[in-house]
C-alpha cells in the first residue's frame, strides 16, 4: 500500500513547498524509494492552462497533454521522470466532477456537501495519482497557504486521509517562514502561528521545515520545537541559496529523507547524490569563475517575472553547464524593443519564447530580425518560431503586411494560420494541441545533427501553424523545414541556410531538458552563442 506525505505551507504563499517536495523526491528515489509527487492547487480553475503566466509562472504541459502547474515541472527536472496528468489536481475539477454526479443522479438524492463529496473525491484523486505512478510513497504539495479559505476542503480531506490510513502512513510536513530581522535575529513566531493555524484544522505536523536565509541554529530549533509540538530532531532548514539544485544536497546534510523513512517504516538506503553533486559543483563554479555567455530572452512579461519561462530559464542553465559556460540569462521586455528602450547588442544569443496575442509583438519581431541580420544565434520556441516566420515574409520575401491570422485575421498574406481542427473550437481551456507528438527529422539538417535520430518526439502547445500554402515560397528564401508531422503537413522545426545558428520550433523542448542531460536543441543554440562570445 502506498503512504503519503503531505506538505504544507505557512505565512506567505512561494516559499519553496514545490522545491522542497521535489527536493525530498529526489533523496527518497536516490534511496531506493520508489516515489512521485503530486500538486493540488486550491483555485477554481480546471487545470492552469487558461492562468496569467505574469501571476501563477509557465503553463506546464505533460507528455499527455495535461497543462498543469510549474512545480510539475520542477518534479520532472529532479526526479528525470515524466509526469502525468494525475500529478496535478485543481479544486475547479474536483467541484466539477461533484456537480456533473449529482446532475447525473449518482448520488441518489442524498445532499451534495463538502464534507463528504468534495472531500471524497479529493481523497480518490489522491489516491489514484498513487496507483497510477506506482509509488510506495507520494508526496502531496497543497499550494497555498494555511489559513486561504479556499484550501480548507484540500487540508480537511488531508485531515481525513490520516485516520483512514494505517497508523504512520500518513506523514506532514508543514513548511513556514522564520525571518531574519534587522538585529540578525531569526523570528520563530510566524512559524508558531502558522503551526496553531494548522493544528486548529486536526493536522498536527510530524515534522517542520524553515524557509529561512541560513540555517538555524540549535537554540533557535530547540524554540520553535518546543512552541510547536514537534522534537528537535524533526525541525530542518531550507536556507536561501544561489541555485534550486543544491537544495537536495542541504535536505541530504539534514537527513530530512531518513528521518521521513524511519517515521513511515519505508525502507531507506543512504542515496548516492555523486553526478549530482559534481554538477551543482560545476555549476556554482561556473557562477563564480566563467567563461560567461550573455541570452537575451525576448517575452511579453515585464522584467522580474522570469517564473513565466521557468522551464526555458532552466533549459538554458543545463545547457551551460554541458558546455562549460555560465548562461547569463537576461529577461527582455519586448515592450521596451518596440518603443527602442532596449538594447540587444550585449547578447551572443537571442531566444523568443513560447505566447499568444499582440502585445508586445513587434518588439519580438525586431529581435528576430537582428539576430538574423547580424549572424547572432537564434532560437524561437513556439511563437518563437511563428514570429521569425512572419519576419522572413516581411523582409525576405517582400510580404510586408505578412502576419498571424490571430492578429490580423484580414491580412493578405497569412503566413502562420489557424490548425483547421482549431477553427470550430469555442472553450478555450485544454482544447490546444497538446501534449507529446511524433517529429520526423529530415537528414542533413542541424535539427538531425543535434538529435542525431530521424523521429523524435515532443510536446506541444499551440493552436496556429505555418501555414502549409507559403511553405515552397520560404524554402525558396532559405528555410529549410527540418521537423514535421508523420501524418500531416505540419512544420514542427525551421532552420535558416547560411546562418551560424537560426531554428525555430513549433514544439516545447525545454520541458525535456534535465541538468543530467540537456535538451539537444538548447545545448545547440549555448553552443552556437559559446562560439560567438569567443
Amino acid at each position: 500500500m502506498s503512504k503519503f506525505v503531505f506538505v504544507t505551507g505557512g505565512v506567505l504563499s512561494s516559499l519553496g513547498k514545490g522545491s522542497f517536495a521535489a527536493s525530498l523526491a529526489k533523496l527518497l528515489k536516490e534511496g531506493g524509494v520508489k516515489v512521485s509527487v503530486m500538486k493540488i492547487d486550491p483555485y477554481l480553475n480546471c487545470d492552469a492552462g487558461t492562468l496569467n503566466p505574469f501571476e501563477h509562472g509557465e503553463v506546464f504541459v505533460t507528455r499527455d497533454g495535461f497543462e498543469c502547474d510549474l512545480d510539475v515541472g520542477n518534479y520532472e527536472r529532479f526526479l528525470n521522470e515524466f509526469a502525468v496528468h494525475e500529478q496535478n489536481l485543481m479544486m475547479g475539477s474536483v467541484y466539477k466532477a461533484v456537480i456533473d454526479k449529482e446532475r447525473r443522479g449518482d448520488y441518489l438524492g442524498k445532499t451534495i456537501q463538502l464534507i463528504p463529496h468534495a472531500t471524497n473525491e479529493v481523497k480518490a484523486r489522491i489516491r489514484s495519482c498513487a496507483k497510477v505512478t506506482g509509488a510506495d510513497v507520494l508526496i502531496v504539495e497543497i499550494g497555498g497557504t494555511v489559513g486561504d479559505l479556499e484550501s480548507e476542503v484540500v487540508l480537511e480531506a488531508a485531515r481525513q486521509m490520516n485516520f483512514e490510513e494505517p497508523p504512520e502512513a500518513v506523514t506532514f510536513v508543514h513548511l513556514a517562514l522564520v525571518p531574519t530581522i534587522t538585529t540578525g535575529e531569526a523570528k520563530t513566531k510566524p512559524m508558531q502561528h502558522s503551526v496553531k493555524a494548522l493544528l486548529a484544522r486536526g493536522i498536527t505536523p510530524n515534522f517542520l521545515v524553515a524557509r529561512a536565509d541560513s540555517m538555524l541554529t540549535n537554540p533557535v530549533k530547540e524554540k520553535i520545537a518546543l512552541f510547536c509540538n514537534v522534537r528537535e530532531e524533526n525541525v530542518f532548514t531550507s536556507p536561501t541559496l544561489d541555485s534550486v539544485y543544491e537544495l537536495p544536497l542541504t535536505l541530504e546534510k539534514q537527513g530530512v529523507a531518513q528521518r521521513i523513512c524511519e517515521r513511515m517504516h519505508v525502507k531507506f538506503e543512504d542515496g548516492k547524490l555523486d553526478e549530482w553533486k559534481k554538477l551543482v559543483g560545476r555549476l556554482k563554479e561556473l557562477r563564480e569563475k566563467g567563461p560567461t555567455v550573455k541570452i537575451g530572452v525576448v517575452g511579453k512579461y515585464a522584467t522580474g517575472a522570469k517564473d513565466a519561462y521557468m522551464s526555458v530559464f532552466e533549459s538554458l542553465l543545463h545547457a551551460g553547464v554541458h558546455n562549460d559556460v555560465h548562461v547569463d540569462a537576461s529577461l527582455i521586455d519586448s515592450e521596451a524593443l518596440e518603443k527602442g528602450k532596449a538594447n540587444l547588442s550585449e547578447f551572443q544569443g537571442i531566444l523568443v519564447p513560447g505566447g499568444f496575442g499582440g502585445r508586445g509583438v513587434e518588439g519580438k519581431i525586431a529581435a528576430v530580425k537582428f539576430a538574423r541580420e547580424n549572424g547572432v544565434p537564434y532560437l524561437g520556441i513556439c511563437y518563437g518560431l511563428q514570429l521569425a516566420v512572419i519576419e522572413s515574409g516581411r523582409n525576405l520575401l517582400g510580404f510586408k503586411d505578412a502576419n498571424t491570422t490571430e492578429n490580423e485575421p484580414d491580412t493578405k498574406h497569412p503566413v502562420i494560420d489557424i490548425l483547421p481542427e482549431q477553427k470550430t473550437v469555442t472553450e478555450k481551456g485544454g482544447t490546444m494541441r497538446l501534449g507529446a507528438k511524433q517529429v520526423l527529422v529530415l537528414k542533413g539538417t542541424k535539427a538531425f545533427e543535434l538529435y542525431k535520430s530521424e523521429k523524435i518526439t515532443k510536446r506541444f502547445r499551440h493552436r496556429y501553424e505555418i501555414n502549409p500554402e507559403f511553405v515552397k515560397q520560404f524554402e525558396e528564401a532559405g528555410w529549410v523545414f527540418s521537423g514535421k508531422d508523420p501524418e500531416r503537413e505540419i512544420m514542427k522545426i525551421g532552420e535558416l541556410k547560411d546562418h551560424p545558428f537560426f531554428m525555430g520550433t513549433q514544439a516545447h523542448p525545454e520541458f525535456d531538458s534535465r541538468l543530467e542531460e540537456p535538451e539537444p536543441l538548447y545545448y545547440g543554440f549555448v553552443k552556437a552563442a559559446k562560439g560567438r562570445a569567443e
